[in-house]
Formats: structure tokens, C-alpha cells, sequence
């Protein structure tokens, strides 16, 4: 694929024209991979589901971003969440990522180890929602850990069961994404169904694994008193394998791409979190022990 622009990445390049950002970077493409287009509908589909090929949008190398240290980040396509905050509506579809074979993205990740390895970072893969190809993305875990990357899953959690457990063993870290306390608020934000991360963050504990809890505060939408004590509630619930807490103020930057798939926009006129909202929320969290950045 040589047209880098459809391929960005949640930056603040978004803000730019596609031909402007795509002649300012050389990540957010899938240039160089090779990817399987003369595959049918139906060998497409089975290579799926033994994770063979995986859908693909684009992928990014950052720094304390997606987890700790220089990280490769890279964002599947498929959610079945329809947040009203997303910034990556563009990755809603899988269909409209790019496959790209295992052996490939294993390749690109091993390429980074020492950078990885020299500034404890690794690899992330999100979206969209990562646990939409579990194959994929936990075959590509179990290989580039063999090589000594560090691995971060990047979830609402919503799809938990898509993982088994020995797929979870390949995870290091899972960055998981609460995004409300109560069931209603949760529908009206995601149109998704609570529970389900409730149980994956229980399920991370039992299997001692490590969870920092992403959660968007949005003016009018996830800042009530009662929803981020309920919110705290359940991270109390996922025990000692909550590191800490991401209290990430809403913004727009995520607008464009909405407007530009012609999409309507629910949030069109919600501004970020004031600071005074910013810190009450901040002593919630930390009046239940919790570390919150």
C-alpha cells in the first residue's frame, strides 16, 4: 500500500491536511508490508481465524503514549463500541484496514527490540479494539516475547472472552479503558454493555497481570461524583493489579475525522474538562488509593 494518507495515526497531525501529514511522517502507513490482496473472500476469513493475516489500520512508534517507554503502537480495525468520544472512528470497520500477514508484523516489531529493550517500552496494539482478531494479535504477543519484547494490550475489555487465559499469558501489561460506572451512562457512551469489563479486570487480577485504567473524563457525560465513585469501585475490584489511574480530559482533536466520514458528531459542542473538574476528579480516585496521573 503506497498511499500513506488514509493511514493516520491519534496525533495532533489529524489536524493537518493528509498530503501535509503524510509528507511529515514515516510512521501511520503501512508502506513496506507485504499484504495478502490475492486472497479470496473466503481464504481471507480463515486466515483470520487462525490469525494468519490481521486487519490492520496503521501503526505508530511513540513515547509515553501507550504504555511505558518507546513504543510501537499498532491500531487494529474492528470495534463492535461506538463511543461518542472516539477518536478513530476510521477503525470502526475491519474491513476497511489493511491485511497484513503475521510474519510481517512479527518482522516490524523485531526490528525495534533494542529500542524497545533500552527504554523499557515494547509493543501495543490497539484500535479500534484489538480483541476483535484475538489469533492475530496473541500469536504475534507469543512470538516477539520470545525475541524479549514487552507486550501491552490496549482494550475496553468488552470482547474479553474472544482471549483465553493462555492467550492472556502473553500480555505484560493491559491498558484497560473504564469508561463508565453505571451500566446507563456506559450504553449512552459506548452503546456497549458494562459488565464484560468489569469481569476482564477481575479476570487480569486473577491472572497477575498489570492494568493501568484509562478513564475520559467528559463535561457532562462521565463527571458525575456518583459515576467516577463508581468507576473507582470497580478498578477496587480488579485488587493489587491496578498500577495506576489515567484520568484523560476529553478533547476534539478526534472531530475531523468525523466530520470528514460524515458521521454525526454527538460531542460537536462539548468543551475539554475545566481544572477545577480535572482535580476534583483527580482526589476522588486518590481518596481510594489509587495513583492518578
Amino acid at each position: 500500500m503506497s498511499d500513506t494518507t488514509q493511514f493516520r495515526t491519534t496525533t495532533q497531525h489529524m489536524l493537518k491536511e493528509s498530503k501535509v501529514y503524510a509528507s511529515h511522517t514515516l510512521m501511520g502507513g503501512l508502506a513496506g508490508f507485504e499484504s495478502p490482496i490475492g486472497l479470496d473472500r473466503h481464504d481471507r476469513i480463515n486466515a483470520l481465524r487462525t490469525g494468519d493475516i490481521g486487519f490492520v489500520h496503521s501503526w505508530d512508534i511513540n513515547t509515553s503514549v501507550d504504555g511505558p517507554g518507546t513504543r510501537m503502537t499498532v491500531f487494529m480495525s474492528g470495534c463492535p463500541l461506538r463511543c461518542q468520544f472516539c477518536q478513530n472512528p476510521d477503525t470502526w470497520k475491519m474491513r476497511d484496514g489493511q491485511p497484513v500477514y503475521i510474519e510481517e508484523m512479527i518482522k516490524r516489531i523485531v526490528r525495534y527490540k533494542d529500542v524497545f529493550q533500552n527504554t523499557g517500552g515494547g509493543v501495543t496494539f490497539s484500535g479500534g479494539e484489538s480483541m476483535m482478531q484475538p489469533a492475530f494479535v496473541s500469536r504475534v504477543f507469543h512470538e516477539v516475547r520470545k525475541e524479549g519484547v514487552s507486550t501491552c494490550l490496549d482494550t475496553a475489555g468488552f470482547l474479553n472472552r474472544n482471549f483465553t487465559d493462555e492467550m492472556l499469558d502473553d500480555v505484560d501489561l493491559c491498558l484497560l479503558d473504564v469508561k463508565s460506572g453505571d451500566e446507563k451512562t456506559y450504553h449512552t457512551v459506548t452503546g456497549g454493555a458494562l459488565q464484560p469489563t468489569i469481569d476482564f479486570g477481575r479476570r487480569l487480577n486473577r491472572l497477575g497481570k498489570k492494568i493501568w485504567v484509562r478513564f475520559v473524563l467528559v463535561p457532562g457525560l462521565t463527571d458525575s461524583e456518583e459515576n467516577v465513585e463508581n468507576v473507582a469501585k470497580i478498578c477496587e475490584s480488579f485488587g493489587d493489579a491496578v498500577e495506576h489511574i489515567d484520568v484523560l480530559p476529553f478533547h476534539q482533536l478526534g472531530r475531523p475525522k468525523w466530520h470528514e466520514m460524515g458521521i454525526d458528531y454527538p460531542l460537536e459542542t462539548c468543551e475539554g474538562p475545566s481544572k477545577e473538574l480535572k482535580a476534583r476528579v483527580k482526589d476522588q480516585f486518590e481518596s481510594h488509593g489509587f495513583v492518578v496521573y
